[in-house]
């Protein structure tokens, strides 16, 4: 298969129109280039708040609310692009208000395969700035996906920072990592966590950033990342771990190709096993014996 992660530039955008357009642009050049899977960043969807003005894109509240509005349109046109190209596409995440989970909205990434089926991953973890100034909450629980492509899950940034949320869609052979970043920092951590998880679960990840600024904004200001795809340092892979990575802050799309039995042979027969040996850490996580070495004379 062939893999496409995006570095995700938001517009402000005059129009539906225009917003349609752009993914187009978007959906048919990955395909032109020979993707199956097309992944978009965390929050790219925020540059929809821009359709209803530039002092509702600048208002916190009301752009994360006109953003939800907007999402079945949004879904629907995914949907359509991905039948007519024959991909598979994550699509750029949201903040979506979703009754089943209260008054504030989740931040939900959806999933579209070209046979016309549909997914949605929730964040699990918020971040700092999430709980403390959007309000987003928790949503649904973990998924994985089993498709065509094999089986695919979906950390949404913060959350591939928590070994433990990778563990337990350890049957996925792809985990995709959609980001938004606003500075060096931030991108590095959640790159650390890609590609720590896809060494401990022996997978291949997928990273996706938003890029550059977008000074009409009180959320998504500015950005800094760039695509990337991940897999264990081990056998039929690169000895750094790197497959494939695009440039820092540059829009664009990033590729790698990737054959799904080179997950099923080194999970079987890698130089080592990690994936295998998680479970002898069972245990190890109580009280630590702490032994004092102070104040002895040598």
């Amino acid at each position: 298969m062939k893999i496409a992660a995006a570095g995700y530039p938001l517009d402000f955008l005059p129009n539906w129109a225009a917003y349609e357009t752009k993914l187009i642009d978007w959906v048919s050049e990955a395909a032109s280039a020979g993707a199956d899977l097309l992944v978009f960043p965390e929050y790219g969807a925020m540059e929809l708040a821009t359709l209803d003005g530039a002092k509702v894109a600048g208002d916190l509240e009301a752009s994360l609310r006109a953003v939800s509005d907007r999402i079945p349109a949004v879904d629907d046109l995914h949907a359509r692009l991905a039948a007519e190209y024959g991909v598979y596409i994550l699509a750029a995440s949201a903040p979506v208000f979703d009754p089943d989970f209260g008054e504030r909205p989740v931040n939900r990434a959806r999933f579209f395969t070209p046979g016309g089926a549909r997914g949605h991953q929730d964040k699990q973890i918020m971040t700092r700035f999430e709980r403390e100034t959007w309000g987003v909450v928790g949503g649904g629980p973990l998924r994985v996906f089993d498709t065509e492509l094999g089986r695919i899950g979906i950390l949404i940034c913060y959350d591939s920072e928590y070994p433990l949320l990778a563990r337990a869609m350890k049957e996925a052979d792809l985990i995709l990592v959609p980001s938004c970043t606003e500075a060096l920092t931030g991108y590095s951590r959640v790159r650390i966590g890609a590609m720590a998880r896809a060494l401990e679960q022996q997978c291949v990840t997928v990273m996706s950033s938003t890029v550059g600024p977008a000074d009409w904004s009180e959320a998504v200001d500015t950005n800094c990342g760039r695509g990337g795809v991940f897999g264990p340092p081990d056998t039929g892979f690169p000895p750094t771990g790197v497959i494939a990575e695009g440039v820092l802050d540059q829009p664009g799309w990033t590729y790698a190709e990737l054959d799904p039995v080179q997950v099923a042979q080194v999970r079987m027969d890698g130089v080592v096993l990690n994936r295998t040996h998680w479970d002898e850490q069972a245990g190890r996580d109580g009280p630590v014996e702490e032994i004092s070495l102070r104040g002895i004379d040598t």
